[in-house]
């Protein structure tokens, strides 16, 4: 019964894809992978209780996962892989040298190198003359006004890149993409910082949940 059951779900992927599947069945399916022996509707349930959705469940912290009947460190890990996966998945369809040539460029570049994170992260990119993207980097894991976010660190990788401009990222794991009054406060440092070294800061941008917000107007803050 249960086998049957996995396979035609598995047919209907094939033939249709996801869009068609309940949140149930649709982390039921992913189960199969990690509970290969269990009726995994279940645990599907006690999940999706647990989290709300299934974008939560795949959201959820490792030690909260874990603390849900039926999740063992495999399964726990398992779903912690999806959603890095498809960040990976995303960041491997990018060209290195893709042109940004507008804001809208920058922030849906930006999104799609966020997804799946759950920790606020802040990031640095690069571009040349042309701005084609020359590096990306992880500048600090935590918020982007804390003390671990060296401005200084950030000007020396653009200079050892030899970048003509800069934009900085961080996002907004819980919340909204709106600045904070720290925001602005650090933008404008970071500003000042970057032009004293004659290299284009292009604009902070704050990203939460598959939107984003740039910080400056223009050139002006």
């Amino acid at each position: 019964m249960a086998e049957g059951h996995r396979k035609r779900l598995k047919d209907r992927f094939l033939s249709d894809g996801l869009d068609r599947f309940n949140e149930i069945n649709a982390l039921e399916l992913l189960l199969f992978y990690a509970v290969p022996r269990e009726d995994t509707n279940p645990l599907s349930h006690r999940l999706l209780e647990r989290f709300g959705s299934f974008s939560g469940v795949l959201d959820a912290d490792y030690e909260d996962l874990i603390k849900v009947e039926g999740v063992s460190d495999h399964t726990a890990t398992y779903l912690k892989l999806l959603p890095e996966a498809a960040r990976y998945y995303q960041s491997g369809k990018i060209k290195e040298h893709v042109e940004l040539v507008t804001l809208t460029d920058i922030g849906e570049y930006l999104v799609r190198k966020y997804v799946g994170i759950t920790k606020e992260i802040v990031y640095m990119l690069m571009l040349d003359g042309k701005h084609c993207v020359i590096g990306f980097e992880k500048v600090y894991e935590g918020s982007v006004s804390s003390a671990g976010v060296s401005v200084r660190g950030m000007a020396e990788s653009a200079l050892k890149k030899h970048a003509a401009a800069v934009v900085i990222a961080h996002n907004h794991p819980n919340g909204l993409a709106i600045p904070s009054p720290d925001d602005l406060t650090i933008t404008r440092n970071m500003k000042a910082a970057f032009d004293t070294l004659e290299i284009q800061f292009l604009n902070h941008f704050i990203v939460s949940d598959n939107k984003y917000c740039a910080i400056m107007n223009g050139n002006e803050i």
